[in-house]
């Protein structure tokens, strides 16, 4: 069998685990699934890379230890990067023969008590980290809707795009170094903030601190400076998504945005989701980009479907409540920019990309007041508070909620799922808490 045959059995909805819980239709990790992630337990404290199936994580540091995959020495570190330099090809050799390990009616695991036991870790007893060793973090602002939302708010609702808005993708250099793994605790920040009628700033804690529902994509291969990525080539430079929150506060970045862009208003708090899903699992859910009017010049443009189907959504639970809203529902197939016009679009003038450089799409929202990605956008700026479930309503966050973002495709009888992005907002140093 070729391994593109080999490799679209891994896609079969059909196809069934030996492990229960990865065949409930529930589960964000079933067999077509096998997304990568780095943890850690109580047994064996060390990091090394696994694979969540079901309500398991396959230790693949185990795995390869014992001959089961063909690898030498790149599960049993604390970060993906060494397995990802490795190359597309071998991403794709190591998902064929993790389908075929854990798939019903293999027996090399499953009957094997005693290799079983040391390679599957319970998920409820692992920790989870940072997936990657992020050299580079890039925004960008690829939502038609969320922009034309923005521009209307702050602009004249005539010209909400700016001009260059529907030429290309439109982004900005983030702070790598404060990108955090989903359940860690985000500070509240501090900074200037311009107060309505005041002549100068005031030091202040954030008194607008919002989300922005966003995918993430790692870059798998990068390019030399100087050597741009085709858009038509820039997909097999992505090894997977990600689930991201680029937490934002909005009077901070009102106050600093102008003249050179986002600063201390993004640079505190990026939270990402643990688990990275392939492109080759998410490959059934593709679908086509929105209608790019006018056509983008030569460069942007890709042959077939970029865009993917991912149906997208954000709770928020108030500190002590019983119950989380829903404050939002998007799906990530109504992006803009395409992942590979990003991409191509980033490197075209010569920047270079390196092996885990992570690229958020920007805030993801659709065309209903429900389906905006920020509480700027579903409150209108704060005028339009939102009930919550336990009676309260939010404007913006306030210490103590906590934000939890979700995302799967849903197949035949399966999901591809991403775990959960959340975080818990603990209140500012020093300037004092505010809501």
């Amino acid at each position: 069998m070729s391994t593109s045959a080999q490799l679209q059995a891994t896609l079969a909805p059909a196809l069934k685990s030996w492990i229960e819980s990865a065949n409930d239709p529930a589960s964000d990790f079933p067999i077509q699934n096998l997304p990568f992630g780095v943890f850690s337990n109580d047994v064996n404290p060390a990091r090394r890379v696994g694979v969540a199936i079901g309500d398991w994580i396959a230790d693949l540091a185990v795995l390869e230890q014992a001959g089961l995959l063909d690898t030498a020495d790149v599960f049993d570190k604390p970060r993906l990067n060494d397995f990802i330099a490795l190359g597309r090809d071998r991403w794709r050799s190591v998902r064929i023969a993790l389908s075929a390990l854990l798939a019903s009616g293999n027996a090399t695991l499953r009957d094997d008590a005693a290799l079983r036991q040391r390679a599957l870790v319970p998920q409820a007893d692992a920790t989870l980290h940072l997936p990657v060793e992020i050299p580079g973090y890039t925004d960008f602002y690829s939502s038609k809707e969320h922009a034309t939302n923005v521009g209307c708010m702050f602009r004249d609702p005539k010209n909400a795009l700016l001009p260059n808005w529907s030429e290309m993708p439109i982004g900005y250099n983030g702070r790598a170094s404060s990108v955090i793994v989903s359940g860690t605790p985000v500070r509240r920040p501090n900074g200037q903030i311009k107060l309505p009628g005041d002549e100068r700033p005031v030091f202040s804690a954030c008194r607008k601190l919002d989300i922005e529902l966003e995918m993430g994509f790692i870059v798998g291969a990068g390019n030399a400076l100087g050597e741009p990525i085709d858009c038509n080539d820039a997909e097999q430079h992505i090894f997977g998504m990600v689930l991201l929150n680029d937490w934002s506060a909005r009077d901070i970045q009102q106050w600093e945005y102008v003249p050179l862009g986002p600063f201390n208003a993004k640079g505190f708090a990026t939270t990402i989701s643990p688990w990275i899903v392939t492109l080759d699992a998410l490959e059934p859910f593709r679908t086509a980009t929105p209608q790019q009017e006018p056509q983008p010049l030569a460069y942007l443009r890709h042959e077939g479907d970029h865009a993917f189907d991912i149906e997208l959504e954000v709770t928020l639970r108030p500190e002590g409540a019983a119950t989380a809203t829903t404050i939002s529902r998007t799906n990530f197939k109504l992006m803009y920019w395409s992942m590979a016009q990003q991409l191509a679009h980033h490197t075209v003038a010569g920047c270079n990309t390196r092996v885990g450089d992570l690229m958020g799409s920007g805030t993801i929202s659709g065309p209903t007041p429900d389906s905006c990605g920020s509480l700027l956008e579903s409150t209108w700026n704060g005028t339009r508070p939102i009930k919550l479930e336990d009676g309260g309503e939010r404007a913006f966050i306030e210490d103590g909620d906590e934000l939890t973002l979700a995302g799967w495709c849903q197949g035949d009888g399966y999901r591809v799922g991403f775990g959960q992005c959340a975080g818990r907002i603990l209140a500012a140093r020093g300037a004092g808490s505010a809501g």
